[in-house]
């Protein structure tokens, strides 16, 4: 009995399933023309996220595929909802012009979007951090480290399970790696909350993983991280780096350096803390949290810091005593508040528009804010260092680099009206490349030859109402009404006869559109290479710029704090070594904002000491408020350590080292 031969497959879907094969687990969306095509499963897949028609196509003898595709420049829409929907999303473009090559044209996957990685303003959101998390398991305990690929921050940590779940409580990565054994371990004990990849276990030995970091920051030793002898932390962070290589993110020079989050420099909050006093998420729809109350910063920057600080209290008490100084500083001086508040609303997201020149993806009208953003810095450094007399804040001050060069470079040669996207030409200014100024002489004067042209054959024809005219069929061409056709010269070749005209081509259009073409395919090379090499140039300020945006940052967190105290009338916390407590008229920070206008937020004292009284035990009916006494007693501790001032008349706080609460 003969076999049934297995039909053969479209070049095309040959060429799909090859990249296909390669990326099981994500979405493939393959680039065909001017649109990104899904098939099989994953056009149904993308086709209910999505919301777009689900049809087939043909896909060699009697074989037909599900086929789901959207246009190309319809990307940022499309992807992000994908991504929210937990999807791992292959892009796959086009790698080369398709009008250059007679064959199926080559195609490959640029980039693996997934939760935890992405760069796109489209899917990340501005106020928050997007953490990528590796964690590494042994016994009892674990290594973590996170990293925001869109700024280039980098943490690790080590310790017990619990401290390790404090910490992902606290920094909610939006993806963790994991080496593939350790599956189920890792869901017994954190739950099945987390969106988690398994990696292969070789990538998470620890000679590998050093090799990984040592490369990264191109050092011999890891010594100068602080963080040689905690495997665990090493082993995780070396898998981060891994993971960016394993979803086509190569370009990580702005990621250059890693920092331990040190136990002992912070407030232990655990899970059910984070969540009761409903720090950063309220506990119910429609709630307000008290990160929601405290927000008032004025650049993503600040506020994606405010929420580190949240559930990283200070321990320290030489640290919490700074930024309270400074937020004082900036309470009593107005004047100096208000200008900084003016200067901060100007500085976008720097550190995320800078981290896009190491991953080679900013656009041109980013580079455009970036330069705006700088100057805005500068000015910011003039106000701190001529007008604040607090050596506090005269130090970010000086801290701040500007650069003045990169300003300048950005104002000579990029055009203010510049196109998103560098391929579409007309980036660069006159005079910056002398071939482009000429190639676009000749480009930009066709107009005025197309007139002169018209005029002239018109007036030597004696046909009055002569038209030029271009399509992609023939070029340029001069056409006729049949009323004139017989005044056509006979060294006119035509090429088209329409219902009341004709249409002609002339040796002289001819040479002019290929002087023309030519001239506007030269101009986006010249810019196209002008460009690479302006990213290429700009990644060597990538360091400066993301510490300005470090300081600019902190300068917005403090000076937030203090338009709150002044607004909110919250007072200066003494902090100190003791183990007293005492509030003299404290109130809930978010409650209070909720109140209807006009009534009053009654408040209360609390006095707690080491010797004298060391426990309160209150009591009274369900809604008379012993839940807000808790927690508002909670809250004032964590914003003092905050280094943000209280809801309280006067308060004089010991500083606590953990906050736990069991409310409801």
């Amino acid at each position: 009995m003969a076999t049934k031969e297995k039909p053969a497959e479209t070049p095309l879907m040959k060429q799909y399933n090859a990249i296909k094969v390669k990326h099981p687990g994500a979405i493939l969306l393959f680039r065909v023309g001017d649109f990104y095509e899904t098939f099989g499963e994953d056009a149904v897949k993308a086709s209910e996220i999505l919301g777009i028609v689900l049809t087939k196509r043909a896909n060699g003898k009697a074989m037909h595929i599900e086929l789901a595709g959207f246009p190309h420049h319809s990307l940022d829409l499309y992807l992000p909802k994908l991504v929210r929907a937990g999807q791992r999303v292959a892009i796959c473009d086009q790698l080369e012009d398709p009008k250059k090559t007679k064959k199926i044209v080559k195609r490959g996957v640029t980039e693996l979007v997934t939760p935890g990685v992405s760069s796109n303003d489209h899917v990340l959101d501005v106020n928050k951090s997007n953490y990528l998390c590796a964690v590494y398991m042994q016994k009892e305990h674990a290594g973590c480290s996170f990293l925001d690929i869109s700024t280039g921050e980098f943490l690790v940590a080590e310790g017990p399970l619990d401290y390790i779940h404090k910490l992902l409580s606290g920094f909610k990565p939006s993806e963790i790696v994991l080496a593939k054994g350790q599956g189920k371990d890792f869901e017994s004990y954190f739950g099945k909350e987390y969106y988690t990849y398994g990696l292969d276990d070789y990538i998470f030995e620890l000679d590998y993983a050093k090799g990984n970091l040592k490369r990264q920051f191109k050092t011999g030793t890891l010594k100068g991280f602080g963080i040689q002898k905690q495997d665990l932390a090493v082993v995780s962070a070396g898998a981060c780096l891994q993971y960016l290589d394993h979803t086509h993110h190569h370009q990580t020079s702005h990621i250059t350096a890693i920092s331990r989050i040190e136990e002992d420099n912070y407030v232990w909050l655990d899970s059910f803390t984070i969540r009761n006093l409903e720090l950063v998420n309220p506990m119910f729809a429609g709630g307000v949290s008290l990160l929601n109350v405290l927000d008032k910063t004025l650049t993503p920057m600040g506020a994606r810091l405010l929420r580190k600080w949240m559930v990283l209290p200070l321990k320290e008490v030489k640290a919490i005593q700074e930024r309270l100084d400074v937020v004082q500083y900036f309470k009593e001086n107005k004047k100096t508040r208000k200008k900084l508040a003016e200067l901060l609303r100007e500085v976008g997201d720097l550190e995320r528009v800078i981290s896009k020149v190491s991953l080679q993806r900013i656009n041109a009208k980013e580079i455009l804010q970036l330069k705006r953003s700088l100057q805005a810095v500068e000015n910011i450094k003039y106000l701190l260092e001529k007008e604040v007399d607090n050596p506090l804040i005269k130090s970010i001050g000086e801290g701040l680099d500007p650069c003045s060069i990169v300003i300048e470079k950005i104002e000579n040669e990029i055009k203010e009206d510049t196109p998103v996207l560098p391929n579409k030409g007309g980036v660069f200014s006159n005079g910056v490349h002398k071939e482009l100024d000429e190639l676009r002489a000749i480009s930009f004067s066709g107009k005025d030859y197309l007139v002169n042209l018209k005029t002239r054959e018109s007036e030597r024809t004696g046909i009055p109402s002569l038209k030029i005219a271009f399509n992609n069929v023939f070029g340029y061409y001069l056409e006729v009404s049949n009323a004139h056709k017989d005044k056509v010269p006979e060294e006119w070749i035509r090429k088209q006869t329409l219902v009341n005209a004709e249409r002609y081509i002339t040796e002289e259009l001819k040479e002019y559109e290929e002087k023309i073409m030519g001239a506007e395919d030269k101009i986006v090379a010249i810019e196209m290479d002008l460009y690479r090499e302006f990213v290429l140039w700009l990644n060597d300020y990538v360091t400066p710029i993301l510490r300005n945006a470090m300081s600019v940052a902190n300068l917005d967190c403090l000076s937030s704090f203090a338009e709150l105290a002044a607004k909110n009338n919250y007072c200066k916390p003494e902090i100190d070594d003791s183990y007293a407590l005492e509030l003299k008229g404290a109130r809930h920070p978010v409650i209070e904002q909720q109140l209807p206008i006009g009534e009053p937020y009654i408040p209360n004292d609390i006095f707690l000491d080491n010797e004298t009284q060391r426990l309160i035990i209150l009591t009274g009916p369900n809604m008379s408020g012993k839940s807000a006494v808790l927690r508002q007693t909670a809250m004032a501790a964590l914003m003092a350590q905050m280094g943000c001032f209280v809801a309280c008349k006067s308060a004089r706080i010991g500083v606590v080292d953990k906050i736990y609460t069991r409310v409801g």
